[in-house]
């Protein structure tokens, strides 16, 4: 049915009102025709790679549906977790893990592959456990750089007209850690985003804003109080908030950690948790979330259409 001027002008008038009440970006309506798809992506996200539980065989099946699509990604983004653990595991075991890694990789990816580190990454924290005393060779977050030939644990980089940014979004705290850019990481983040006004994705482990971590917050039996940990969302989200409103050619935030899957709209950025390549690690399906990974399509408009997809993996017992 044609659309009468009055009402073509309303809608006008809708949309610009929309605008000077803040709408998010996203839900702002847009004709299709104009845009046109500059890049796929496949975002893997806690593949919690180790010997047991034909883990190994998780991720080579994961790979594997990813680049037997018949839609091909060019680019595949690591969210972090990409072992099992090493925060709390000795020389041997972590080794044992980044092998596994390595070697998936090398046999089963024909793609370019872009990473973040997970807490799970980062070797030794624990030292009790570990039975580490801090100053051994790739200690902390070095080994898991090396592997992933980082020179430090965030980055960016410019691909198909988007420009990507990789963020270390753990903290270690003690024996354990909290979501949290240091000063350095702060300062290369707000240059590195004034420098570009290319359409702009970030990547990080633990996500910037999430729906999921508030709903599953439980309850302090002394207090009564409903506490948000400071090591499952970022400590710094409102600095984030407030940065990105600075820059708005940042369109999407995507995340893992959680296991889940969620999407919020804050002030113009869309913040997205991709669920987990291995489930609940490797047991089966994490409440709602099956074994899988995302599917970006980002266009030259800076927009961009999500798909979270299942590869039929089958859990042990």
């Amino acid at each position: 049915m044609e659309m009468s001027r009055r009402n073509v002008l309303k809608a006008t008038g809708l949309l610009a009102a929309g605008a000077a009440l803040g709408w998010p970006r996203g839900l702002m309506a847009r004709p299709p025709a104009s845009r046109k798809r500059a890049i796929r992506v496949a975002h893997m996200t806690d593949l919690h790679i180790q010997p047991e539980k034909r883990a190994y065989d998780g991720v080579t099946s994961c790979l594997r549906h990813v680049q037997s699509n018949a839609d091909k990604p060019e680019l595949i983004l690591l969210g972090g977790d990409l072992v099992m653990d090493s925060f709390e595991a000795d020389d041997a075991r972590t080794k044992t893990q980044w092998d596994l890694f390595k070697k998936v990789f090398k046999q089963e990816s024909s793609l370019p592959v872009e990473a973040c580190l997970g807490n799970h990454d980062i070797w030794g924290q624990n030292k009790a456990k570990s039975k580490t005393k801090g100053d051994e060779p790739g200690w902390g977050k070095q080994r898991a750089c090396e592997v992933l030939g980082l020179t430090k644990p965030y980055h960016s980089f410019d691909k198909a007209g988007w420009h990507f940014v990789c963020l270390d979004s753990v903290t270690p705290e003690g024996d354990g850690y909290i979501g949290k850019l240091d000063n350095e990481q702060w300062e290369w983040l707000e240059g590195d985003l004034k420098a570009t006004k290319l359409p702009t994705l970030v990547l990080s482990h633990i996500p910037i804003l999430s729906v999921t971590v508030i709903v599953d917050v439980k309850k302090d039996e002394k207090t009564g109080k409903r506490p948000l940990s400071d090591g499952l969302m970022m400590t710094d989200s409102k600095r984030f908030a407030a940065t990105f409103l600075k820059n708005p050619h940042v369109k999407a935030c995507i995340s893992g950690h959680i296991h889940e899957i969620d999407r919020v709209e804050y002030q113009g950025v869309t913040y997205m948790c991709n669920g987990a390549v291995c489930g609940n690690w490797w047991k089966g399906r994490h409440k709602q979330c099956d074994e899988g990974y995302t599917m970006l399509d980002l266009f030259d408009d800076g927009t961009f259409e999500r798909a979270y997809t299942t590869y039929g993996w089958k859990a042990e017992g």
